[in-house]
Order: structure tokens, then C-alpha cells, then sequence
């Protein structure tokens, strides 16, 4: 093909090869990299060598992947701890590092998130019927990976806020 260089034949120049190539566009968990090279038929004693070998130069950093990860989705996207956990899940890092990353956003962080991510969705809802906007902005919510608890909280508030009627609204659940 052209364009697409020649891999070494020798399996730990090809390992190093596939995993500079990479780690030249992005950042790239161990898992992804160990993926990636399974893929390629790297033997996994060649690969668990260069990738420790990779980790030992700091190549590779799981725990900095995610704490940049949780830092650039939460304010980016306005990602919950559950939904950034689950994709870390996704990208390999060990649920220690996990467990770290996600745990640097506070509960009150996250609330303030999920009443801006309201805010800004409140005003495509109006003209819309109360359960149907309910159901639209708690939804919204749900889908970033807050809990129901507190999507139905924050969002009771701001249409409260807004001068809805919310007294039947439920609390907990929805019907």
C-alpha cells in the first residue's frame, strides 16, 4: 500500500513500531495498546515487555490518562463519575486508577454540572408539556451518567425556578 510503511520483522520492532505510531496521534491506555498489538499477532511476551518498557519511560500512564480523561469529559461533555468510569472500563485502565480519577470530582462539582447541562437544555424544552420536559431533561441527564435521584432533584428545581407547577412532579423514579 502506499503511504503505509513496512513493519520490522523482528516482533519487538514491530511492537515499538505499532505502539509509537499510536501514541503519535493520542494518548493511549496500556489495555489499548496490548489490544492493539493482540491484534497485530505481536507474541504477549514481547508485547508485555515493551509496553512495561514503554510504562518504565513514561510513555505510557494509565493513572494520567485518566485523570485527564475525567478532567476533559466532565468539563467538556458534562460526564458523570458513572459514565466516565464505565469508559475508562472500556479503555482498560485498572479500576484502581478508576476509582482515583473519578473520585477528584467532588458531589458538589457534579450537581453544578448537572444544573448547567439543565440550564442550557431548559430553554429547547419550553412549549413542550411538563412530563414530556421532565422526562427530556431527567433523561439528559441519565444518559451522562447521573443518577435518577439527582437528575429528577435538579431538574424539579430548575422548572421550579422557571415558575412550573411541580408538585405532583415525582421525587424519586419516574412512572
Amino acid at each position: 500500500m502506499a503511504g503505509r510503511q513496512e513493519l520490522p520483522a523482528d516482533p519487538e520492532e514491530r511492537a515499538r513500531a505499532i505502539c509509537l505510531r499510536l501514541l503519535t496521534g493520542t494518548p493511549r491506555t496500556r489495555g489499548q495498546l496490548a489490544e492493539a498489538l493482540r491484534k497485530r499477532e505481536v507474541p504477549e511476551d514481547v508485547a508485555d515487555a515493551v509496553l512495561s518498557r514503554f510504562e518504565d519511560v513514561g510513555l505510557i500512564d494509565d493513572a494520567a490518562f485518566a485523570d485527564a480523561w475525567v478532567e476533559s469529559r466532565h468539563h467538556g461533555r458534562g460526564l458523570a463519575r458513572r459514565a466516565l468510569a464505565r469508559e475508562l472500563r472500556t479503555k482498560g485502565v485498572d479500576p484502581t486508577l478508576i476509582d482515583n480519577a473519578v473520585g477528584q470530582l467532588d458531589p458538589e462539582q457534579e450537581e453544578r454540572t448537572a444544573r448547567a447541562l439543565v440550564e442550557r437544555k431548559l430553554r429547547t424544552t419550553r412549549g413542550l408539556d411538563r412530563d414530556k420536559r421532565l422526562r427530556r431533561l431527567a433523561g439528559m441527564l441519565a444518559r451522562k451518567g447521573y443518577s435518577e435521584g439527582l437528575a429528577l432533584r435538579v431538574v424539579r428545581e430548575a422548572l421550579e425556578a422557571e415558575g412550573e407547577d411541580v408538585e405532583d412532579y415525582p421525587l424519586h423514579g419516574m412512572d
